[in-house]
């Protein structure tokens, strides 16, 4: 069994009987991120692709925004290596030298759960972070119909939900050939948006322009937060955005959408981005 489920006994009852068997559950274990060695931050999580985690995290809290900042990624200081994943809960990102480490008061005070990726923020004014790629002047341009078919393509992928019923996801595609390009689950909404972008940071794919970022649950301020560092111009939600993510999302010039579901949705912020099907097909016919 993969370690991003577990197996537990549990008691089914229905119409007033009972019956034992196994279950399958999503894993939730604590990661400590240390940076060149100092802890900055502990979350529950599903234990996958950590590496991508720790560095996603890093790109939101403003910390790196290349790979080529990164010198070594490591567990408990053990180079990566095949197999590294299976084991230890300490991931220590080591910056290159010339790269600023951060301060020491940017240490989170208090476990981060799985529900909350500002859990430990010692003061409002920190919450709010400067991007290095600004999204405002991005030109992309969906469907409406692209827009609708995108949480059932993230569904589609989401495997260990299938299994355990019991993890967000999040999903980024290029919108220019509407392929999903990469998908991430995690018991943190917050988390899996980190593993997303974390991917593409390690991947050189920085900034996100041109891309969209569909999550599972709801359109959180972190959330949008967490596209924005990353340069991406659009997020959209299968549930309500926050009232403070629409106010970011907007002072940011990203396009948000909630409530993708169906045959419907709404749009929150950046509404000129997202454009009738058939507007499209004028757009593209000869003149």
């Amino acid at each position: 069994m993969a370690r991003s489920e577990s197996r537990v006994r549990v008691v089914r009852v229905k119409a007033g009987e009972r019956g034992a068997r196994a279950d399958v559950l999503a894993t939730e274990e604590p990661l400590e991120i240390r940076v060149n060695g100092r802890r900055l931050a502990v979350t529950m999580r599903t234990p996958t692709e950590d590496f991508s985690l720790a560095v996603g995290f890093l790109l939101s809290e403003g910390l790196i925004g290349a790979a080529d900042e990164v010198h070594s990624v490591r567990y408990c200081g053990r180079d990566f290596g095949p197999g590294a994943e299976e084991t230890d809960n300490t991931v220590d990102v080591v910056l290159r030298p010339g790269v600023q480490a951060p301060a020491p008061e940017m240490e989170r005070q208090v476990l981060m759960s799985s529900a909350c990726g500002l859990c430990g923020r010692t003061s409002i004014e920190n919450v709010r972070t400067q991007s290095r790629f600004p999204v405002d002047g991005d030109p992309m341009q969906v469907t409406e119909s692209f827009v609708l078919q995108m949480p059932e393509a993230l569904r589609e992928r989401q495997k260990v939900f299938d299994r355990t019923g019991g993890l967000h996801a999040a999903g980024l595609f290029n919108t220019a050939t509407g392929e999903l390009v990469a998908v991430r689950e995690d018991v943190g909404r917050h988390n899996a948006v980190d593993k997303v972008l974390g991917w593409a940071l390690l991947e050189g794919k920085l900034p996100l322009s041109g891309h969209a970022l569909m999550v599972s649950g709801r359109a959180s301020f972190e959330l949008t937060q967490k596209a924005m560092m990353a340069g991406v111009p659009m997020l959209a939600s299968v549930s309500a955005p926050s009232s403070l993510a629409v106010d970011l999302a907007r002072e940011a010039g990203m396009t948000l959408a909630g409530f993708v579901r169906g045959d419907r949705f709404v749009i929150y912020a950046g509404e000129q981005r997202i454009v009738a099907d058939a507007e499209a097909v004028l757009e593209a016919e000869p003149r």
